[in-house]
């Protein structure tokens, strides 16, 4: 296309720009001829069938009292019993004490309309606030494998 021709070509889109077409300017798509119809089929000439489970059908699932006898039957793998949880430091202990102790006592305080005195306060306030900074700084750092992402087998 010549840029002449482009230039007209956008003169016209510019000058016709919202102007519907009419009827006899739309260029008529070449007609395809259309399939011929099917022959209908006839109801009392149709058997009806008789369906089988095909061979790759899974069978029948088995109640699942014997389901459960059956999966317990297969000598599958079973976990040791994990160890018992042990108790926190008491230095943690006293920071988890602190980080959901010292506000539950508030909430206790507010809906009993009890009134602490200003110094328990801010003993309370600093307990929560050094707790908080306590369990922050004894975070590990590093991981122990950079390479593991948490899932165990």
């Amino acid at each position: 296309m010549k840029p002449q021709d482009e230039d007209e070509a956008w003169r016209q889109i510019v000058e016709n720009y919202g102007d519907t077409p009419r009827a006899d300017e739309i260029p008529l798509a070449e007609s395809t001829p259309e399939p011929a119809p099917a022959e209908p089929l006839r109801v009392d000439a149709v058997e009806p069938a008789v369906e089988e489970p095909p061979a790759w059908a899974p069978e029948p699932e088995e109640p699942a009292e014997l389901a459960y006898r059956a999966w317990d039957d297969e000598g599958r793998f079973v976990p040791p019993t994990p160890p018992p949880i042990g108790w926190a430091t008491p230095p943690r202990l006293v920071a988890w004490v602190g980080l959901f102790g010292v506000p539950l006592l508030f909430l206790v305080c507010l809906f009993t309309g009890l009134t602490l005195p200003s110094i328990i306060n801010l003993i309370l306030i600093g307990w929560f606030v050094g707790g908080f900074c306590y369990l922050v700084w004894n975070m590990p750092r590093t991981r122990n494998d950079p390479w593991d992402d948490g899932s165990r087998i």
